[in-house]
């Protein structure tokens, strides 16, 4: 009986050591995987934190992936009123003969705004590109510039458009942090329309044809986005995918072919996936919590943040996160929303993961003559 009662002991103390040991065991985080292409990057979708990349700033030729762009200023443009989805485009000699990939749309011809997008982002269909060019800014040239004045404000610094198709010109660059930062916003401010670039395949003119994404059919987390090449750009990909809650952004430039361009897009997906987990910590416009506010014709302010916070980390690490507030204390009214009061930090073993100001969620003005008075004197007290 003493000889099993030591050998549970022995047992259940060693058991005690592994499940203590794996806990206490420091998160290994393994380099990214080697990636056959000119540059390339991978993005956390949520909080636009970079996870891996090299030679992310070195300007390329974007080949078609040009034509996301060009699908951002259209969108920009139905958002505005501008044009609308049904309506007809007059088909252009030019549009019509311009080379490459095509929707096949006839000159002279009448096009949906809506079929040509899906025309252009399925099909990758330069014509189209041109069309809808022509439609919105009356020249491509034209268009090109409001391309460039978008890529301005969405703070792509290394990009300049010369075209909307991604045809081959000396001056025609961006690099693949820039197309990261462009997709990210193209997804989150058009999420009705980003729908089509998960659409496998488009019918126009009684041709069929499919997109060119084959991670589309590899992997269906995979949701979107572009594919591009020419001679110059080699094949290229932008790619986004999503599992659970975390969705990322790859862009892989300048590999040797369409089959490597979607090996090298999974193994940088896989290992972001595989190694980091995303989260929103706290939501924008959400009470994060109440505060004590004088003076006020309310004596409770609900305070939060503009934009959300969220952090890319270590798999594993949620557990040690460490927020903190500050605040401007005391606080009198009156308060205008948006008003920035203190600040929020996120921290993961003492680095700082991201901030925020903390704002007013609400206006608070001032109260009555009495409420100021009787708050004057609680705040002399305290």
């Amino acid at each position: 009986m003493k000889r099993i009662l030591t050998y549970f002991f022995t047992l259940l103390l060693c058991s005690f050591f592994t499940i203590n040991t794996l806990q206490a065991a420091p998160k290994i985080i393994p380099r990214a995987p080697d990636i056959a292409a000119k540059s390339y990057i991978l993005m956390d979708y949520n909080s636009g934190k970079i996870i891996a990349r090299k030679k992310a700033d070195m300007p390329v030729a974007p080949a078609s992936i040009t034509k996301v762009m060009t699908a951002f200023v259209v969108f920009s443009e139905l958002e505005e009123g501008n044009i609308k989805l049904d309506d007809l485009v007059t088909v252009s000699k030019k549009a019509w003969k311009t080379p490459g990939s095509r929707m096949f749309i006839n000159v002279n011809s009448k096009v949906s705004v809506e079929d040509l997008l899906q025309g252009m982002i399925i099909q990758s269909g330069n014509d189209a590109s041109v069309a809808l060019a022509e439609h919105i800014a009356g020249s491509e040239d034209t268009f090109a510039a409001l391309m460039n004045q978008h890529a301005q404000e969405l703070g792509m610094k290394n990009t300049h458009f010369v075209n909307s198709t991604g045809l081959p010109d000396k001056a025609h660059k961006t690099t693949a942090r820039d197309l990261a930062i462009l997709a990210r916003a193209l997804i989150k401010r058009f999420p009705q329309y980003y729908k089509w670039y998960s659409t496998k395949d488009f019918t126009y003119n009684k041709i069929k044809q499919s997109n060119r994404n084959t991670l589309l059919w590899r992997d269906k987390s995979v949701d979107g986005m572009k594919t591009g090449h020419t001679e110059d750009a080699g094949y290229c990909l932008l790619a986004s995918a999503k599992r659970n809650n975390m969705r990322l952004i790859s862009v892989v430039l300048g590999t040797s072919s369409a089959n490597a361009r979607a090996q090298e897009t999974q193994k940088l997906l896989n290992f972001g996936f595989r190694f980091y987990e995303s989260h929103i910590i706290y939501p924008a416009q959400k009470t994060l919590k109440k505060i004590r506010i004088y003076k006020g014709s309310k004596e409770q302010l609900a305070v939060g943040v503009a934009n959300d916070i969220a952090v890319i980390i270590p798999r594993g690490q949620y557990k040690n996160l460490k927020p903190a507030m500050t605040m401007n204390t005391p606080l009198e009214a009156p308060v205008s929303k948006g008003q920035k009061l203190g600040s929020v930090k996120i921290k993961l073993d003492g680095k700082i993961l991201a901030s925020s100001p903390l704002i007013a969620l609400e206006d608070i003005p001032e109260g009555s003559l009495w409420q100021q008075a009787k708050d004057s004197a609680l705040m002399m007290l305290e």
